[in-house]
């Protein structure tokens, strides 16, 4: 992919554009900080862009207010897990990312995992939890230490890091609060990776590198001192061959347009694919603007590739 790109629309041409930011996640703080960045780089680059809402607001305010298309700017629940696509494809307004399907699925970490494992893509071992599962006997299968996720939720929000087999049921009940499908997940100790995806093709890896326990909410939105390495190290062959992976796993779940594969390289350097965000973060601390850069797609530009992609079913 070539980092120059004219824009097929001019400004005018992409109408009243809906950044939907904020909504009712548990990551809407998050969200309105990437809608903000959002909103400025689209009306910078001249276009008729206006946040909404959807907390506020209902989604049948687009019509009426007679947006042509929408740049989805919302995480986690009620935005980014189909829920939004849908009720968009309903009313006919183009909107940016993933459809219906892919959303929900990229959303679902055990259902992602089911897809990977039945494709071959790896994925680490794991094991569903709840209030009756034997803590003792899932540490003892999965070691030490090992990852505690709510199923459907981002931003590692209610996720631990677990280093003796006592603290499972306690890291339980913090991702309990979030959903009600858990998950405890082997840790893979090694390079962490993340894999932009922009008009379906991978962006350069970035590795990341965090003093934290791992890289939690604080590490990837507020620290200072979370690291972000570009070109990421790896020798190109290999770089190269992840991200064809990434992408195929992108791909598996019927994702498209933009996202971010997220993996682990072990000690032998075997990826491990962990989940596939279908809309990340567009902060001053997020990976894809920063892989963009890195291929020389300046934010702006991101912003308007992504816009024009643009679709309904």
């Amino acid at each position: 992919m070539n980092a120059p790109h004219a824009s097929r629309l001019t400004p005018h041409a992409f109408g009243k554009v809906a950044v939907l930011m904020g909504g009712r996640s548990a990551e809407r703080e998050i969200s309105l900080k990437s809608g903000a960045m959002v909103l400025s780089a689209l009306k910078n680059s001249g276009i008729d862009a206006h946040a909404f809402d959807p907390r506020d607001q209902g989604l049948e305010q687009l019509l009426a207010q007679k947006f042509d298309r929408v740049f989805i700017a919302l995480h986690g629940r009620f935005g980014e897990d189909g829920t939004v696509q849908g009720a968009l494809e309903y009313l006919g307004i183009p909107y940016t990312g993933s459809g219906v399907m892919a959303s929900a699925l990229a959303m679902d970490k055990w259902r992602t995992k089911l897809l990977w494992q039945a494709a071959g893509i790896p994925t680490p071992q794991y094991e569903l939890l709840s209030q009756d599962s034997d803590f003792t006997g899932v540490g003892e299968r999965l070691g030490l230490p090992l990852m505690v996720k709510p199923v459907r939720e981002g931003s590692s929000i209610g996720m631990s890091k677990v280093t003796s087999i006592e603290k499972i049921g306690a890291a339980y009940e913090l991702a309990a609060q979030y959903d009600q499908i858990i998950i405890a997940e082997r840790f893979i100790q090694g390079m962490e990776l993340t894999a932009a995806v922009l008009d379906n093709e991978p962006l350069p890896l970035i590795r990341l590198e965090t003093p934290r326990v791992f890289y939690d909410y604080q590490a990837k939105y507020f620290a200072d001192d979370t690291r972000y390495i570009c070109p990421c190290g790896l020798p190109q062959s290999q770089e190269r061959a992840i991200q064809d992976q990434a992408l195929a796993a992108f791909r598996l779940l019927g994702c498209s347009g933009w996202g971010r594969v997220d993996l682990m390289l072990d000690a032998n350097g075997s990826p491990y694919f962990l989940e596939v965000n279908t809309i990340p973060g567009m902060t001053d601390h997020s990976l894809v603007p920063m892989a963009a850069r890195a291929r020389g797609i300046p934010f702006e530009d991101l912003v308007i590739r992504i816009l024009e992609s643009a679709h309904v079913a």
